[in-house]
């Protein structure tokens, strides 16, 4: 089996990326000549998949004309949050709803991915499906994170994540999920930090571990450092 669909979280304000994202959504700041959308966008086709669905919100009409300008070589679909932002829960449940599929690849723009992550990623979709699981978690050790600011979100044994006083693992903002994840979801704006905890509760949230170094945008200083680079 395989993941036919990539979805990719675009909606949210960028607070922590501001002045910049006053007038520019997150997804669309540059880092190495190309948008972060862009280049997750060539990733996922890197991966082979050919469909990719992404939430809009925040200065969502930016990102639906750099969609129609570039024109990608792939189905790639805009799924708008409405009149409320939808959070990163509610925006994924949003956009598994849209879609006949049942397994997706859930990705967030800001990490700056790149073809080493390939083979990590297709051994994960093969353990994922392997062990007829519902949901995996691409998670890194903080000691491999640029920005060392990280606390860590999880600890990690034996792919299970658990979250203990002291987390020594980050998410990477890579996922892959089954939408029987949110068969008992009722809430449509929540975050799916509420859905892993839940998940945590009945030991039943898997990660895989990358042993790549972590890049992500995760504020103004680390963006004006990595855009210099």
């Amino acid at each position: 089996m395989k993941i036919n669909t990539a979805l990719i979280l675009c909606a949210g304000y960028g607070k922590r990326l501001s002045p910049l994202t006053l007038k520019i959504p997150k997804p669309l700041l540059i880092v190495n000549n190309v948008t972060l959308l862009e280049n997750c966008i060539n990733f996922i086709k890197e991966l082979g998949i050919k469909k990719i669905l992404l939430n809009t919100f925040y200065l969502g009409n930016q990102i639906d004309n750099f969609i129609k300008k570039k024109k990608f070589d792939l189905d790639v679909q805009i799924i708008n949050d409405g009149n409320n932002i939808l959070d990163t829960g509610g925006g994924i449940l949003n956009m598994v709803n849209s879609s006949s599929e049942e397994n997706f690849l859930v990705l967030n723009p800001d990490t700056l991915w790149n073809s080493k992550y390939k083979d990590e990623i297709e051994n994960m979709e093969n353990f994922y499906f392997k062990k007829k699981l519902n949901n995996i978690l691409l998670v890194v050790n903080k000691r491999l994170s640029f920005d060392t600011s990280f606390n860590g979100d999880f600890n990690f044994f034996e792919n299970k994540l658990s979250k203990e006083k002291s987390n020594h693992f980050i998410y990477t903002g890579l996922q892959i999920i089954n939408k029987e994840i949110f068969n008992n979801q009722i809430e449509k704006n929540f975050s799916i930090s509420k859905t892993w905890n839940n998940l945590i509760e009945s030991d039943q949230l898997n990660g895989f571990e990358s042993n790549n170094k972590f890049y992500h945008i995760t504020n103004l200083e680390i963006y004006n450092i990595l855009s210099k680079n």
